[in-house]
């Protein structure tokens, strides 16, 4: 097999879907699936780190996730904001630079604070690039873009006849991120889910039942392994 066949990939994105079935196989509250869920993240952006994937971008809240019952949204944001909290300790450990992509300005000021906070603490750090998608949607990531291009076209900072694909990449939450080599979703489910649509244009699509709490290095390892088997043309010929 050819190095580039066997090449691990650089980024890559998991959409952590299966917390609340989790939960109700063992007959336990939903909160208590999203908690497991979260303890995960760190096992996995580890094993990736590992394993010499440079980037991982993990979806842990949409847009859409609003339409939830209060009582598990309200969970989900303390859950949310205890794990940034502890995040600071983790960035420092394992060297992970952390940036959060989708819309604070919607969150809880403490929230907001806690996130900056995180960022700026890591900013510096050499080892994993670690993207946490919150109060993320992908078409509300290209409606923010094309507001700003437009302030910037009137404000004649740009000139519509420049714009270019990359012009485009420069005005999203993920401006300086490489697109995701690999997407995998837990659970079962085969969709994207509003995620990264404009980034993940040539993505491989790797789709488990395993549950995201149960998700672990050896899934992970499958799922590199079957990105590993894949021909990327593209759109050429080789």
């Amino acid at each position: 097999m050819s190095d580039e066949k066997r090449a691990v990939p650089r980024h890559v994105a998991i959409i952590l879907d299966g917390n609340g079935r989790w939960a109700k196989k063992r007959f336990l509250p939903r909160n208590a699936g999203h908690a497991a869920g979260s303890k995960n993240v760190e096992k996995i952006c580890a094993a990736a780190w590992d394993m010499g994937i440079e980037y991982v971008t993990m979806y842990a809240f949409s847009t859409e996730n609003w339409s939830r019952p209060k009582e598990e949204v309200d969970a989900l944001m303390k859950l949310l904001y205890s794990y940034l909290k502890d995040c600071l300790k983790t960035s420092e450990k394992n060297n992970m630079q952390v940036r959060v992509i989708g819309d604070i300005t919607k969150l809880a000021p403490d929230l907001q604070d806690q996130i900056r906070e995180l960022e700026e603490f890591s900013a510096k750090n050499t080892g994993l690039h670690f993207q946490v998608a919150l109060n993320y949607g992908s078409r509300d990531e290209i409606r923010r873009a094309v507001t700003k291009m437009g302030k910037d076209v009137k404000d004649g900072i740009l000139n519509p006849i420049d714009i270019t694909e990359d012009t485009i990449s420069g005005y999203l939450d993920t401006k300086g991120i490489p697109d995701p080599d690999l997407m995998i979703r837990t659970s079962g489910e085969q969709r994207l889910s509003n995620y990264l649509l404009w980034q993940m244009a040539y993505t491989e699509f790797y789709f488990t039942d395993c549950l995201w709490p149960d998700f672990n290095k050896k899934e992970l390892e499958k799922a590199v392994e079957y990105y590993q088997q894949r021909d990327r043309r593209f759109g050429g010929v080789k």
